[in-house]
């Protein structure tokens, strides 16, 4: 069956609440562990159903923003997942306070994420969930609406990439300007539901009995095995051995290109001659990235056929599309699919490798019956292992996408690794000082970016550009809107990505393997455990950055001129 022909309809809350109940109260009154398997099992096909729909509806609606259906579903599991939350938090307290051993049927990363699920939820915050869920919605639908007006053309947050990475230095700045242009319009209303953000999670921690959201936030992150210490020390190890990796690199980039100063409308251009950009159409980018994937490994094989045989993907952008790019399961079809808004750039490669990276991890893990929706994916600092590494796997087949620019994607896509950490951890970091101080205005949250802007990107130079000069180049980041705290994953998952890629490079025969097996698991492991299944070094371990990063510069000499 086709994506296309997938059928949506929206569960009965109430039947589906009443037969939960029953069978949790089942659950609990289990007598041995068949009679628990049974129950559990039964519990979770109709959690899947729920879920399936919930995020079938969230697909459609992001394809479309302006489809008044989907608009209205969407709305309607805003308000509605919160109660379907209170049902599992019942089924998360039978799981931690199971009266035999239940690990054959239950592994103990859900035990703890049930935990976690149990101390960050209570009917009483109900009211303040569905408040943050409708910001979020209307956080993304405002972006998702941008009209930007630039040389006679009209261009969405997404496919103005394409300008802002144009040959031309004039044309760049003009589009960045045109950009920012639109925040500048709607700065009011972005920081007021910032703002409205930031509180109702205060709100909600407090009411929980936190300290503040930071504390919360890790616990709805499912920061399983490691806190906000060890975090802060991994970031003060980016900023010793990183940060001037990275600017040394820009410090190359800007001789390469004859400038006297970097600014911020030149740092998406690595070379004279532009960057390097796909040389065909999506639809035979997609024959190609088949081509690939059959020549990678019978599993990437198996696992595109399914993508391209039942097209679960949708890549180009158009009008009333939300921005960015996400894969996703559909537990019903046990499959995943992959959303992007493909804009001419080697980011549509990049997608068709980062995204499949997901893919191929949730394809791998519902093929070795994992069926916990919970487990499906991992968590997600452990998910962007996935799609990171899976970027530097397939960069023995980027000639087929980039011919005689090849050279240049291999350094375009290793440096832009590279300089991403310090802007992940700056992201990171600025989120911990919004979350520490609740009550800073929108003006305080800004001068907050750029003091810790000129710590990790101390090269940033905006043009004196409106917003961007002012600490407001966040805007722009929708994790910080809507994801709390899940951008450092990025960063850590590329530090462990790029130790995949310097065991290939060093030629470790064991490599595919270990990477296949961390997809197998899904999220039946922590993260620290993951990464013991790979034979990965923890990033939170001093030295661990230091030897990822060691052959990396013997790697872009060997690319010679470019």
């Amino acid at each position: 069956m086709k994506f296309k022909d997938f059928k949506y309809e929206r569960p009965d809350f109430d039947s589906n609440k009443s037969n939960l109940v029953e069978l949790i109260k089942k659950l609990a009154e289990a007598k041995n562990i068949d009679e628990f398997r049974e129950n559990f099992e039964k519990i979770n096909v109709i959690r899947r159903h729920i879920q399936t729909m919930s995020t079938l509806a969230g697909v459609r609606n992001t394809i479309d923003t302006r489809d008044e259906f989907y608009d209205k579903e969407k709305e309607y599991w805003d308000g509605i997942e919160p109660h379907y939350a209170s049902i599992d938090n019942e089924m998360f307290k039978i799981l931690v306070n199971a009266k035999f051993d239940i690990s054959s049927v239950v592994p103990e990363s859900l035990i703890k994420m049930a935990d976690y699920a149990i101390k960050s939820f209570d009917e009483k915050i109900i009211p303040l969930l569905q408040e943050e869920n409708a910001l979020c919605s209307k956080h993304g639908k405002l972006y998702a609406s941008a009209k930007i007006e630039f040389d006679g053309e009209e261009y969405n947050l997404s496919s103005i990439t394409k300008v802002l990475q144009s040959d031309d230095m004039d044309t760049r700045k003009r589009a960045l300007k045109a950009k920012m242009a639109w925040f500048k319009a709607n700065q009011a209303e972005i920081d007021d539901i910032y703002d409205k953000m930031v509180k109702v999670r205060d709100k909600m921690a407090k009411e929980l009995g936190f300290e503040n959201y930071i504390e919360l936030g890790y616990i709805r992150m499912n920061r399983l095995d490691y806190d906000a210490d060890m975090v802060a020390n991994y970031r003060k190890q980016v900023l010793d051995e990183i940060v001037p990796l990275a600017q040394k690199y820009y410090k190359k980039q800007m001789n390469r290109l004859g400038l006297d100063e970097l600014k911020n409308y030149n740092e998406s251009i690595e070379f004279t001659t532009g960057n390097p950009k796909p040389k065909h159409s999506p639809e035979e980018m997609i024959k190609r990235a088949h081509k690939m994937y059959t020549e990678m490994s019978p599993e990437t094989g198996e696992f595109f056929d399914t993508m391209v045989e039942q097209e679960l993907f949708d890549l180009i952008a158009k009008p009333g599309k939300a921005g960015g790019g996400y894969c996703t399961g559909l537990f019903d079809y046990n499959v995943p699919i992959i959303f992007s808004n493909f804009n001419g750039t080697s980011g549509d490669v990049d997608v068709l490798t980062h995204e499949a990276g997901h893919a191929f991890q949730a394809y791998s893990t519902m093929k070795n019956g994992i069926t916990i929706p919970e487990c499906s994916f991992p968590t997600m600092e452990s998910a962007e292992i996935h799609s990171m590494g899976m970027e530097f796997f397939a960069h023995p087949w980027m000639k087929l996408f980039f011919e005689e620019d090849t050279n240049k994607y291999y350094y375009l896509h290793m440096i832009h690794s590279i300089k991403f950490i310090p802007y992940g951890v700056l992201v990171d970091h600025f989120q911990h000082e919004v979350y520490a101080h609740p009550e800073m205005t929108p003006a305080e949250r800004n001068e907050v970016w750029m003091k810790l802007e000129k710590t990790y990107l101390p090269h940033r130079d905006y043009d004196g550009i409106d917003v961007l000069s002012e600490g407001g180049f966040w805007y722009q980041q929708k994790h910080i809107f809507e994801m709390p705290f899940y951008y450092i994953d990025y960063t850590l998952a590329q530090i462990c990505a790029l130790q995949f890629w310097d065991r290939s490079y060093t030629e470790d025969p064991n490599v595919w393997n270990d990477y296949v097996n961390i997809c197998k698991v899904g999220g039946t492991k922590t993260f620290l455990e993951i990464l013991k299944e790979g034979n990965l070094k923890s990033p939170f371990e001093d030295g661990t950055i230091r030897k990822a990063v060691s052959h990396i510069e013997e790697f872009i000499d060997d690319l010679g001129e470019l």
